[in-house]
C-alpha cells in the first residue's frame, strides 16, 4: 500500500515538473511573441528585431545615477546681492546621469592626444582643430601677481593631473562632451563585437573616424561598416540576420539594441542645482520645501563630526587675502584648485558641487526663469537641427572642406565639427508646420527678449530702418542690447576686430553668454550655495570656470535593482 502511495506521488512529481517547464517555456518566448501580431521577434530567419532582454541603462564611465524628482530650485537664503535673478520655484527634474568630479587635466588631455593624433596639426588642414581644442593657459596670469608655474604647469604636469581643468571656454566644453559621447559608443561597439576590438587605434584616421549619429544614420559611411571589418566571433548574434543563401546581413548595431547610449553633454542648470543640493536623503518626503545651504548638511562650511571637527568640506576663499587658511588643521589644504575627491561628496555622490571650480551648465543666461510656461526639465538655449540629405536621399558628411570654424573674441579659431560627422541645418517649415510645441529652429528668445514677447513691440522693435537713405538696424526698445563686438578673419587669415562704440548699449546680456553655478578656489562663501547663478561669454574662459559631463536616462525612473517589493 506504502508503495503504490510512493508510486502515485512520484508520478504527480514528474507530471507537475512537467508542467512548469512548459510553463516556463512559453514564458521565456513570449517575449519574443508580438502582442500585436503574434508574429515571432528576433527570428533568424528575419522580421523584427529588438533586444527584449535589456532591463536598464547602462552607467556609463564617469557617470553616476541621480534619482530625479521635485525641488525648489533658486535662492531660499537672504539674497544680499539683491541680484533678484534666482527666485524660487518649483521644478520637476528627470533622473540622469552627471560625472562624478569636474573634468580633470588628465581627461582632458586624452581629448588633445587623440585630436592630436587623427588631425595632425603639422598638417594645414588640420592645425585649427587641435589648436582650437587647447585650454587657454595664460588665463593664470594677473598683472599684479606671479603664477607663471601655473601657467606652464598646471594642464600638463602630472602634479595636476587629477586636478579639474580650467581655461576652457563653454564652446570647447560643449565639443570635448561630443567627442567623448563618440569614444564612449565607440569602445561600447567594439566590446559587443560590431566593430573590431583594436579598430579605434588602427583604422582611425582623418577621413574614417567614428561618429554615433553617422553610425546610427549611415553605418556603411563609418569605419565600423563591415564590408572591410567583420569580427564573428563576439558579436551580438542576436542581431544577425541569415539571408536564404545563408550570409549574415545587419551585422550593425542599431537603437534598438540599447548598447548606444545617450550622449554626454553639459548639464542644465536646473539639473546641476538639483543635482548640487544632494535630496536623496529626505526621499521620503514628496516634495523639498526646505532651506538646504550647501551640498552637505548643516549651515556651516566647517565640519562638526567628532573625528574631523572644524574641517573645511569645501575649497573656497575664506577672506580678503585667504585663500586656504592658517597652515595645519585649519587649512583646507588647497591655495588654487585642489585634487578632486579631496572633500566628501554629497548624498548623490557627486565631489565638489560647491567649491574648487565653478561650472559651466547649458543654459544660456536669462534673470528670469520663465517657470510660469514650463516647470519641467527646465532649460534656455534650445537650437533644433536636423541632418542635412543629399539630392540622392542620404545624409551628408563633413569633409575637411565643410568643417565650420567659429572666430572668438580672443581671436582663437575653433571647429565645430569634425569630418565623418553628419552635416547639421536648421530644421525648417517642414518641421515646424502646425506645431504647437516648437515654431522655429533657435528657440533661445522664447518668450523673453524677442518681439512677441516685449511690450513695446509694436514701436519697430529689432526691425532695419532707412535713414538719409542709409538702412540700419534699429537699437531702440531691445531688452537685450548687448555691445556686439566682431572678431573675424581676412583671406590672409589675420585677425580683424571691430569693437561695437555704440554708447545706447544698455546690458552685457545676449544669446551668447552662458550660466555658471557654483563658487570656486576664488569665490567667498556666498557663492558655495548651489542656487547662486552667474554668466560668462560662452568663448571666454577663465582660471576658475570648469565643467564636468551629464547623460540623460532613458527608460525607468529609479534604479530597478534599488527597488523593493512592498
Amino acid at each position: 500500500m506504502d508503495m503504490k502511495r510512493i508510486l502515485a506521488f512520484k508520478t504527480l512529481l514528474v507530471l507537475a515538473l512537467s508542467l512548469a517547464t512548459i510553463s516556463c517555456k512559453k514564458s521565456s518566448s513570449s517575449k519574443n511573441s508580438s502582442r500585436a501580431t503574434g508574429w515571432q521577434i528576433n527570428s533568424r530567419e528575419g522580421g523584427f528585431q529588438y533586444n527584449t532582454n535589456f532591463q536598464e541603462q547602462e552607467t556609463s564611465p564617469g557617470l553616476v545615477f541621480v534619482e530625479g524628482g521635485t525641488f525648489t530650485k533658486g535662492q531660499v537664503q537672504d539674497d544680499v546681492m539683491h541680484d533678484w535673478n534666482n527666485t524660487p520655484s518649483q521644478q520637476h527634474v528627470q533622473s540622469f546621469y552627471m560625472d562624478e568630479t569636474e573634468v580633470t587635466n588628465l581627461m582632458y588631455l586624452e581629448y588633445l592626444d587623440w585630436i592630436k593624433r587623427v588631425y595632425p596639426p603639422t598638417e594645414e588642414n588640420f592645425r585649427a582643430i587641435y589648436h582650437g581644442a587647447l585650454p587657454d593657459t595664460l588665463v593664470w596670469r594677473n598683472r599684479l601677481g606671479y603664477n607663471e608655474v601655473m601657467t606652464e604647469n598646471y594642464l600638463r604636469h602630472p602634479g595636476y593631473a587629477e586636478y579639474p581643468v580650467v581655461g576652457v571656454s563653454w564652446i570647447q566644453a560643449v565639443e570635448y562632451a561630443n567627442w567623448r559621447s563618440d569614444r564612449v559608443n565607440e569602445a561600447n561597439l567594439s566590446k559587443a563585437g560590431y566593430i573590431k576590438r583594436d579598430a579605434m587605434i588602427t583604422d582611425v584616421n582623418a577621413e574614417s573616424t567614428f561618429s554615433t549619429d553617422t553610425y546610427i544614420n549611415a553605418p556603411s559611411l563609418t569605419y565600423g561598416g563591415n564590408e572591410e571589418i567583420i569580427n564573428a566571433e563576439g558579436r551580438n548574434k542576436r542581431n544577425v540576420i541569415v539571408d536564404a543563401d545563408g550570409n549574415e546581413t545587419n551585422i550593425y548595431a542599431t537603437r534598438e539594441t540599447g548598447i548606444i547610449s545617450p550622449k554626454y553633454r553639459l548639464p542644465t542648470e536646473t539639473e546641476w542645482e538639483y543635482a548640487a543640493l544632494g535630496l536623496s536623503e529626505i526621499r521620503s518626503y514628496n516634495l523639498y520645501r526646505g532651506r538646504k545651504k550647501y551640498p552637505w548638511d548643516g549651515q556651516y562650511t566647517r565640519s562638526d563630526k567628532r573625528k574631523i571637527r572644524g574641517d573645511q568640506l569645501a575649497n573656497f576663499k575664506q577672506g580678503k587675502g585667504d585663500y586656504g587658511g592658517i597652515a595645519g588643521w585649519s587649512d583646507d589644504g588647497a591655495d588654487i584648485t585642489n585634487k578632486v575627491k579631496s572633500y566628501d561628496p554629497n548624498d548623490f555622490g557627486l565631489y565638489d558641487m560647491a567649491g574648487n571650480v565653478a561650472e559651466w551648465v547649458a543654459d544660456v543666461y536669462r534673470p528670469i526663469v520663465d517657470d510660469e510656461f514650463n516647470d519641467f526639465n527646465y532649460f534656455r538655449g534650445n537650437v533644433y537641427t536636423k541632418n542635412a540629405i543629399n539630392d540622392d536621399g542620404s545624409v551628408k558628411l563633413v569633409t575637411p572642406e565643410d568643417i565650420v570654424y567659429d572666430t572668438l573674441s580672443n581671436g582663437k579659431i575653433i571647429a565645430r565639427n569634425l569630418p565623418g560627422e553628419i552635416l547639421q541645418v536648421p530644421v525648417d517649415l517642414n518641421e515646424t508646420y502646425l506645431r504647437t510645441n516648437f515654431d522655429k529652429s533657435d528657440e533661445i528668445n522664447f518668450r523673453d527678449g524677442d518681439k512677441r514677447s516685449s511690450r513695446r513691440f509694436d514701436q519697430n522693435f529689432g526691425e532695419d530702418e532707412e535713414v538719409d537713405g542709409v538702412v540700419k538696424k534699429s537699437e531702440t526698445n531691445k531688452m537685450y542690447n548687448s555691445p556686439q563686438h566682431v572678431a573675424t578673419r581676412d583671406e590672409d587669415g589675420k585677425l580683424v576686430r571691430e569693437y561695437d562704440k555704440n554708447n545706447n548699449r544698455t546690458s552685457l546680456i545676449n544669446d551668447k553668454v552662458r550660466v555658471y553655478k557654483g563658487g570656486s578656489w576664488k569665490d567667498r562663501e556666498y557663492w558655495l550655495d548651489p542656487a547662486q547663478r552667474r554668466y560668462f561669454p560662452e568663448d571666454m574662459a577663465t582660471d576658475y570656470i570648469g565643467f564636468r559631463c551629464a547623460m540623460s536616462r532613458v527608460g525607468s525612473k529609479s534604479k530597478t535593482k534599488n527597488k523593493t517589493k512592498k
